[in-house]
């Protein structure tokens, strides 16, 4: 028996997602170093220095979040109670004793 609440997302809609993600992030990493290399005579240098500081940061955040899918779960949900069977009666003729 399967729940539909449990069941984990699809192979390709995780893999798509995640790589939207990581594309989303290195755009914002091209933009920051367009904007640093603009902006480096206009405004003071500590915020162009900041715009290339997150330019570098970004690629390692972007693969760690990348990768960060698709997780075992440590909780299996079992629908079911595992039973222990006993041992099997001996067959001997010990029982009743001859």
């Amino acid at each position: 028996m399967h729940r539909i609440t449990s069941a984990p997302e699809p192979l390709a809609d995780d893999l798509a997602r995640r790589q939207h993600r990581y594309l989303w992030q290195m755009g914002v990493r091209v933009v920051c170093f367009v904007a640093a290399g603009l902006l480096w005579s206009h405004v003071p240098v500590a915020v162009s220095l900041t715009l290339i500081t997150a330019a570098a940061v970004l690629p390692y955040v972007a693969v760690l979040l990348a990768n960060a899918g698709r997780e075992r779960r440590d909780t299996s949900d079992v629908f079911f109670e595992a039973r222990e069977i006993g041992p099997a009666p001996r067959h001997d003729g010990l029982e009743d004793g001859r």
